[in-house]
């Protein structure tokens, strides 16, 4: 069984320590240019790209774009976020 990890706590660290790419336009960016590791969508996420094979591990957030925002720290709603260093976070493992 692997462990749980805490989706929360590994964003802000790959936030704060890493490089991250807010928004469904530089999430696609990042993937065009090959740069995200991993990409989070929240699950009302409306792009179509993201939700199809992209080459990229995709991670679905259980919560909506609001919720996904507030947990990355930002006054705004975030649909889609690309990991491009995950810093000293473990967020590659989710």
């Amino acid at each position: 069984m692997s462990e749980k990890i805490d989706i929360s706590r590994a964003l802000k660290a790959a936030i704060t320590t890493g490089k991250v790419e807010f928004g469904i336009d530089q999430t696609e960016k990042a993937i065009k240019a090959g740069k995200a590791q991993m990409v989070i969508l929240s699950r009302n996420c409306p792009s179509k790209v993201l939700t199809g094979n992209i080459g990229v591990k995709v991670h679905i957030f259980e919560g909506n774009n609001m919720e996904l925002g507030a947990l990355c720290g930002k006054p705004f709603s975030v649909s889609a976020l690309a990991v491009i260093d995950k810093g000293s976070s473990n967020i590659l493992t989710l």
